[in-house]
């Protein structure tokens, strides 16, 4: 659901631009508690991911296509603050490498496939978890709920924008019947995949999965006379920063680039649910900025061979997504540190990590 340039007027796209800004802005703030615990190398590699997989188009019917959003699996695996960073990201680098999305709409799609898929699918996962019981089965089923409910949240936030300023004058209620309709579907494959993955990583490293830090085991603290105490481990500041290892940094860099580079190929060619309701109601839009660009739509200039050009432009784009994406978590990281190393004694809390 990526919106180009012209589907909605300037001072609509200014605006989404200051409100896409305020998110990034209170992500970088907010984010480094979630970064600090990670690790800068575990967003970079989802952000990888979310670009692997948002490149494979997936048929919901009536020659309608869709792919994964991607904002409540990234909240699922590293965190709410992080998600919108991880998709800030990928939206960055999809409209400025690959002429996806318009420039003049990146604030729009930041705001809707960034900040709203992430707000949406982490809220709902949230109030899930408060309720079911304390299972990897209910994280695994609270995660796709939240990611069935985000894609038509987003899609509900755009017809209001629309609304406010579409370039072509359509009846708002008919725009969103379409809109929620095509996305809710889509939807149901984004919850398919989230499910999966969020279930694939608690099998192996649990300890990867944000959202499933209730079920981590209670911790039994001795101090140096020999008392012990018992802390939970989801109260604040008694979770250890999570070791990602080399396995699980080459499984996601391993999938994104398989992904990308082979599974890319086979995607649907029919247009997505925007697409769809685009051509349906007659939203005009505008050529990209980057159209002539070496990599404009996924493909490498002077090959010829589509297999082999997308499917190089597919591991560029997974390489630098989470070169970009661990760049900035590690950035985040260290002025977090900075702030901790120039705050007054005693006012931080200085018992080492691990051991909280």
């Amino acid at each position: 659901m990526h919106v180009p340039d012209g589907f909605l007027d300037v001072p609509t796209s200014v605006a989404t631009g200051v409100v896409a800004v305020g998110a990034v802005g209170l992500a970088l703030r907010k984010a480094a508690p979630e970064i600090k615990e990670s690790g800068p190398a575990l967003p970079g590699l989802v952000a990888a991911f979310v670009f692997a997989t948002q490149m494979v188009n997936f048929p919901v019917g009536a020659g309608t296509s869709g792919h994964l959003m991607g904002g409540a699996l990234a909240a699922a695996l590293v965190g709410p603050w992080t998600a919108v960073l991880v998709m800030t990201v990928v939206l960055l680098i999809q409209g400025v490498l690959f002429a996806d999305g318009g420039l003049t709409a990146l604030g729009t799609n930041v705001s809707v496939l960034g900040a709203v898929t992430v707000l949406a699918g982490y809220l709902v996962m949230a109030a899930l978890l408060r309720v079911l019981p304390k299972t990897r089965g209910s994280v695994v089923a609270a995660s796709s709920i939240g990611a069935l409910v985000s894609v038509p949240a987003a899609a509900l936030v755009f017809t209001g924008l629309y609304a406010l300023g579409g370039t072509v004058d359509i009846p708002t209620g008919r725009v969103a019947a379409a809109m929620v309709g095509w996305h809710t579907l889509i939807g149901i494959g984004e919850a398919l995949i989230t499910g999966a993955v969020v279930s694939a990583v608690l099998t192996t490293r649990p300890d990867l999965v944000y959202v499933a830090r209730h079920l981590r085991r209670d911790l039994q603290l001795v101090d140096a006379q020999g008392n012990s105490r018992t802390v939970a481990a989801d109260e604040v500041g008694a979770r250890p920063a999570t070791r990602v290892g080399r396995t699980p940094v080459l499984a996601f860099l391993a999938a994104s680039l398989v992904v990308a580079g082979t599974v890319s190929y086979f995607a649907s060619a029919n247009p997505d649910g925007l697409e769809t309701v685009a051509e349906k109601f007659g939203f005009t839009s505008q050529d990209h900025a980057l159209v002539d660009s070496p990599t404009a739509d996924y493909g490498i200039a002077g090959i010829d061979n589509a297999f082999l050009s997308g499917g190089l432009a597919g591991i560029l784009g997974v390489l630098v997504t989470v070169l970009v994406g661990a760049g900035i978590a590690w950035v985040v990281r260290r002025g977090a540190r900075r702030d901790d190393d120039r705050a007054p004694a005693g006012t931080h809390d200085d018992t080492p990590v691990g051991s909280r």
